[in-house]
């Protein structure tokens, strides 16, 4: 299965679905192309604006060793960037700043690495403990 997110006019992405790969296929090659316009046939929306996503692309890594796509699967209310052609997830927080190779935010403190759960604070900028 391959996904597609569909983007609205400021290139945020407004849905999400996988298509059969069979959909792709071009002299038996799987192409973007054809699966948007398989999408803009079956939706009958000749003007809208797909892009093609990886489910297995997280931060720029692919999670079965494969080639990463998009930086990151789309999700909705991601924003598609094309200089990056990237999908680049909502900002959390004000203070956390885009990562250029993963096009995920991080926070201006890293998170810490103790085995405990933590919650960011936006007022004090910093991790708080997660008592259960």
């Amino acid at each position: 299965m391959a996904s597609f997110a569909k983007l609205n006019l400021e290139n945020i992405v407004e849905q999400v679905i996988s298509v059969h790969n069979n959909e792709l296929l071009d002299n038996g090659i799987e192409s973007e192309i054809k699966g948007i316009e398989f999408l803009k046939t079956l939706y009958n929306e000749p003007n809208a604006i797909w892009k093609q996503s990886s489910y297995n692309t997280n931060g720029g890594v692919h999670s079965n060793g494969g080639t990463p796509f998009r930086k990151n699967h789309a999700g909705i209310g991601y924003t598609y960037d094309s200089n990056r052609d990237a999908f680049i997830p909502p900002k959390p927080y004000n203070s956390w700043v885009l990562n250029e190779t993963t096009c995920l935010w991080n926070s201006p403190i890293a998170y810490p690495n103790d085995g405990q759960f933590y919650k960011w604070n936006e007022q004090t900028l910093n991790w708080i403990l997660q008592t259960l």
